[in-house]
């Protein structure tokens, strides 16, 4: 181990030389409090910044025990610390100066939800702190006389304000474990109580704005109908009341801008944890909740569908249903059957992001078209099969068709944000509004068929690495997908990836899958549960290969990974 004297006489050596040089200083070194670790050198001050990483064993940070004794403790302050940290470095970042990207330092932002990133890792020996600084050059050359003001004056300062348990706000943090373990209580009291949801009395549900997560300042805080008010008694907060949904086909109805969609997108994201001010803290969804669309021109590979599209004209087979262009019913039909094979106990639909067609007929279209005519047998004909024989609950945003009435277990209305149980009185109105009794073929669980093919390695013609297979490379977009190698993977309709991070991380576990684990006999289903099995021991370190890795990464729900491997076109 180098000590942190050996890095500033290496600084000192190449100062002014040409930024090149400035790969010799990778390597370990120790400082004070902990060990810094330069894992990559970027190769130019205008390429994508170095990569850094901070190690500081347990005994130095002092945070006691019981904050990271679990899963979910160890998360919650790894995200903590990880906001406190970023606290910090904004007061540094660029004061070192030079082109390109000359004195960034750079960490992962934190939204509202709780995610688990490698920009920090809490482990049995430590803490590692992961992240970006731009090393100075003027032009392209060297300038160690600004990184050095980084690496000793400014970057001791953050890490000491950050991640010693002496230097930061106790009772702060000690709220942010109890809230963690309070949402932890809630989701696993909702099996027990044969709930998919809770929400508490005193939530603010609706959003800023379009592109803001936070809060919007004014809302009419949320308000449990008596029918459905369910009270809790949290280990620390106490007793708390709010509604919950029970397991079943829930409908969501109401006029528009009453606050429908706006109800159901708190429900969606109520499969993560939130930080306290959020609004949504004690929103709290079954994990495993679905957000369902339709989506045209989705590429679908191998899907059965038959349970609720057969007989097509063009004699295609819908038990392993392929297609590069699907339309708005099978899109959706994939996504339901797909959502099923990832585990998912409650899908999340809302009409207006739906297919008219897919999820209902009504009754004069039925006289006008024969059943013997229609391919598709509608959700409203599957929902019921789906939650008595799958275990699979729905909750449905309703706008237009009153069909939905008469399946429905639960019916909200929103009024003026406010919800309001209209169960029984639609149901006395239901006799007035008979449904043609239509019965759906029988109820079969789609058969799975798909298999990832192992791909055959492309080799570099030219260059030093000629004759060498090439390595897959994976180019992010933001939150919506990413392209790897000339496939591009399209996750705008995937609507609970909340983070790039995620999406960065969903591309590195394809890459593994299909380098390491494709081997033209395992499905779909099968590597899933190899990667699950991974991340649950390892996190997302494991993908590294032996090597590092870096900040940039944020864990998926295993609901994001099928969806993910499912629009991949190989």
């Amino acid at each position: 181990m180098q000590q942190s004297t050996d890095l500033q006489n290496l600084l000192h050596s190449v100062h002014r030389k040409s930024y090149p040089a400035y790969k010799s200083l990778k390597g370990s070194y120790q400082f004070d409090n902990y060990i810094l670790s330069i894992d990559h050198v970027q190769g130019d001050p205008f390429a994508s910044p170095s990569h850094i990483s901070v190690r500081i064993p347990h005994k130095t940070a002092g945070f006691p025990r019981e904050y990271y004794s679990d899963h979910v403790t160890r998360i919650t302050l790894s995200d903590y610390l990880t906001r406190q940290f970023e606290k910090q470095v904004s007061h540094y970042t660029f004061r070192a100066k030079g082109s390109g990207k000359s004195g960034l330092i750079s960490v992962s932002h934190c939204g509202q939800e709780i995610l688990e990133r490698t920009a920090c890792e809490i482990t049995e020996k430590g803490i590692t702190a992961r992240f970006f600084i731009g090393f100075p050059a003027n032009g392209r050359t060297i300038n160690a006389t600004e990184l050095e003001k980084i690496l000793f004056d400014f970057l001791p300062v953050c890490v000491q304000k950050a991640f010693l348990y002496r230097n930061i706000n106790h009772k702060e943090l000690e709220q942010t474990i109890f809230l963690a373990e309070d949402q932890t209580y809630i989701r696993s009291q909702l099996a027990k109580r044969n709930l998919v949801t809770f929400v508490a009395d005193g939530s603010i549900l609706p959003r800023e704005s379009g592109i803001s997560s936070r809060p919007m300042k004014g809302s009419i805080p949320f308000t449990s109908p008596e029918s459905l008010r369910v009270t809790m008694d949290l280990p620390h907060k106490g007793k708390i009341s709010g509604m919950g949904i029970p397991e079943g086909i829930t409908l969501i109805v109401g006029g528009g801008y009453h606050g429908k969609s706006t109800l159901l997108n708190a429900l969606e994201l109520g499969v993560y944890n939130h930080i306290s001010g959020d609004g949504r803290e004690y929103v709290i969804t079954d994990d495993t909740a679905l957000k369902l669309r339709s989506e045209d021109g989705r590429f679908i590979k191998d899907v059965d569908i038959s349970l609720f599209i057969n007989d097509l004209p063009n004699k295609k087979d819908t038990r392993c249903f392929s297609t590069e262009d699907a339309s708005g019913s099978t899109s959706q039909a994939a996504g339901i059957v797909e959502g099923m094979e990832a585990g998912s106990r409650v899908f999340l639909l809302d009409e207006d992001t739906s297919a008219t067609n897919f999820m209902v007929r009504d009754t004069f279209m039925q006289e006008v078209i024969s059943r013997e005519k229609e391919p598709i047998t509608p959700f409203l004909e599957r929902a019921e099969d789906l939650y008595k024989k799958a275990g699979i609950s729905t909750i449905l945003v309703a706008g237009s068709s009153g069909a939905f009435f008469h399946i429905a277990d639960t019916i909200i209305q929103m009024d003026s944000y406010h919800p309001v149980d209209i169960s029984e009185k639609v149901r006395a109105l239901c006799g007035k509004y008979p449904l043609n009794p239509v019965k759906a073929s029988a109820f079969a669980f789609p058969a799975s068929h798909r298999i990832i093919k192992k791909q055959a390695p492309s080799i570099r013609s030219h260059g030093r690495n000629a004759g060498r297979p090439e390595q897959l490379k994976i180019k992010v977009h933001g939150k919506d997908g990413f392209l790897i190698g000339k496939q591009d993977v399209d996750l705008r309709y995937v609507e609970q990836l909340i983070d790039p991070e995620q999406t960065a991380a969903l591309g590195l576990l394809l890459k593994y899958a299909i380098e390491k684990l494709a081997d033209d006999r395992r499905t779909v289903a099968d590597i899933i549960e190899i990667l699950s099995g991974q991340l649950e021991q390892n996190g997302l370190s494991f993908l590294s290969g032996g090597s590092y890795i870096s900040c940039g990464y944020a864990m998926p729900r295993l609901q994001e990974i099928y969806s993910c491997f499912n629009r991949y076109r190989r």
